[in-house]
């Protein structure tokens, strides 16, 4: 990358303008290996999946230690030429101004906060308050995805998807992560936010990523989606191996 500031304006270039069957697709490595095969195949931009990474280092989802998450993210980052935003959870409990400075220093150019901790979902306006901290801190040299959990925590009715949605872009959010919504509910959701709506794509069923964008996504990402389908197929090579 020619620096993170340059990084970052190509990157939130990318959310704008996209057409309705042509959502930003965004794939998940976890390490520096499968960065280069994704940005090998054409793909202008990288999202790093916090369970995938987590994977890879040998720890359960969430329980990353924030050191070994950083460094993870810093050899994707050196590994490519194209922006990469990492999925750093709840921020490891690191101060917006420290969070700000450890993504600067791994090189990323965005990030996913999410809005629950320990299974409960965070008082919105708290956490929209903390939202608004990292930004400042960032000056604009940082793309913030604010991860909805509301569908995760049993929340099912939408109109609480869209208050969350609301008070991070008015604290400053570039894009929202509604995680785990249903299908059927992706259009109300796309006329009640303003911004980009990032979309979870299922490998394995569910619509195609032109189909989500179809349904409102402005960008589509995975989760550990890929990387459980690489570990899928290293095992059935290992099977084969044995005598």
């Amino acid at each position: 990358m020619s620096g993170v500031g340059t990084g970052v304006d190509l990157f939130r270039a990318l959310h704008r303008a996209r057409l309705p069957h042509e959502p930003l697709v965004l794939p998940g490595p976890w390490d520096a290996a499968s960065a280069r095969a994704f940005a090998d195949a054409g793909f202008p931009a990288l999202a790093t999946p916090s369970a995938g990474v987590a994977a890879s280092l040998g720890y359960a989802d969430g329980e990353t230690p924030a050191d070994e998450m950083f460094a993870a993210v810093a050899r994707i980052v050196r590994a490519v030429d194209v922006p990469v935003s990492a999925d750093v959870e709840g921020g490891y409990g690191l101060a917006p101004k420290e969070l700000v400075e450890r993504l600067g220093e791994a090189g990323a150019v965005g990030c996913n906060l999410e809005d629950s901790r320990g299974g409960v979902l965070l008082e919105p306006r708290a956490h929209a308050d903390r939202l608004a901290e990292v930004r400042d801190a960032a000056g604009g040299r940082l793309f913030v995805n604010a991860r909805i959990d509301t569908f995760l925590r049993g929340v099912t009715d939408p109109a609480r998807t869209i208050e969350r949605a609301a008070l991070y872009v008015a604290a400053g959010a570039d894009c929202v992560y509604p995680i785990g919504a249903p299908v059927a509910v992706l259009p109300l959701l796309r006329a009640g936010i303003q911004g980009p709506v990032n979309v979870f794509a299922d490998l394995d069923a569910g619509p195609s990523p032109a189909e989500l964008g179809e349904l409102g996504a402005t960008r589509v990402t995975f989760g550990p989606g890929l990387h459980r389908r690489a570990d899928a197929a290293v095992r059935e090579i290992a099977g084969r191996l044995r005598p």
